[in-house]
């Protein structure tokens, strides 16, 4: 398929899946629990926990009480000793919830990417920031929670840090699914939130040529989006997913 065949397709699945009716428990998506209560701490929980089966990513998030960002630290550990996820263990759960209820004391978590972000529009830098912040704020060291909220590498790390760019994308773009929850950051600085599969996906659509799946792979395929649309390259990212996902691309 030539790459103008490829825009054509995305772009038609952009205008198509732009429709509040993708988000169903038929359709499962951590977004579908995120966008019931608009709200960037929930969200981020939503986003984070946003690996593995759809169906069980929902589930979980469902099971969880978010109003316990509210309530005391004594409350949360009591409420969530029973509550587990894959490679997270009821204290890495309660850790997460605590570390956002004392950063909800403190500032916003767009100020905190904001305050990274600003001195060169850079996202990655946000994010560095904010990982730090959220760190030192509540400090918990397991492999779970390390897993979970992810560390500061170089730019040659091999992690994507996808849960975060797909956070990103919900609060920054403005569309009938993500949230435009965030003002501060412009969605043309944002960059693809890319798992393996759809690394994979990009590959076979001759969209990225790179065979690594890291970091600068996320730059590679975000730049070729920016050549289709540089005021908001992210656009793409939903309808990619969903291709793989329904496997309308064979690999």
């Amino acid at each position: 398929m030539k790459l103008s065949e490829v825009k054509a397709l995305l772009d038609a699945e952009v205008e198509k899946r732009n429709d509040i009716s993708e988000l169903s428990y038929d359709r499962p998506d951590p977004l579908l629990v995120a966008s019931r209560y608009r709200d960037e701490s929930i969200a981020l929980i939503c986003a984070l926990f946003g690996y593995g089966n759809a169906r069980q990513i929902v589930k979980f998030l469902d099971s969880l009480d978010f109003s316990l960002l509210e309530a005391s630290e004594e409350t949360i550990r009591a409420a969530l000793k029973r509550h587990y996820y894959r490679f997270q263990k009821p204290d890495d759960v309660t850790a997460l919830f605590i570390a956002l209820k004392r950063l909800r004391e403190h500032d916003s978590i767009e100020n905190i990417f904001y305050t990274g972000y600003r001195k060169e529009e850079n996202i990655l830098e946000g994010l560095w920031f904010f990982i730090e912040t959220l760190k030192s704020i509540y400090p918990h060291d397991t492999q779970g929670y390390g897993f979970l909220v992810g560390k500061v590498p170089k730019i040659n790390g091999s992690s994507t840090y996808k849960r975060y760019m797909m956070y990103l994308r919900w609060m920054v773009r403005s569309d009938n699914l993500d949230m435009d929850l965030w003002s501060k950051i412009d969605k043309k600085d944002l960059l693809m939130p890319l798992d393996t599969h759809t690394f994979q996906i990009s590959r076979k659509l001759g969209l990225l040529k790179r065979k690594s799946y890291d970091m600068k792979a996320v730059l590679e395929l975000t730049e070729r989006f920016k050549q289709w649309n540089s005021e908001d390259p992210i656009k793409y990212d939903f309808a990619l997913y969903r291709l793989g996902q329904e496997k309308q691309i064979q690999l």
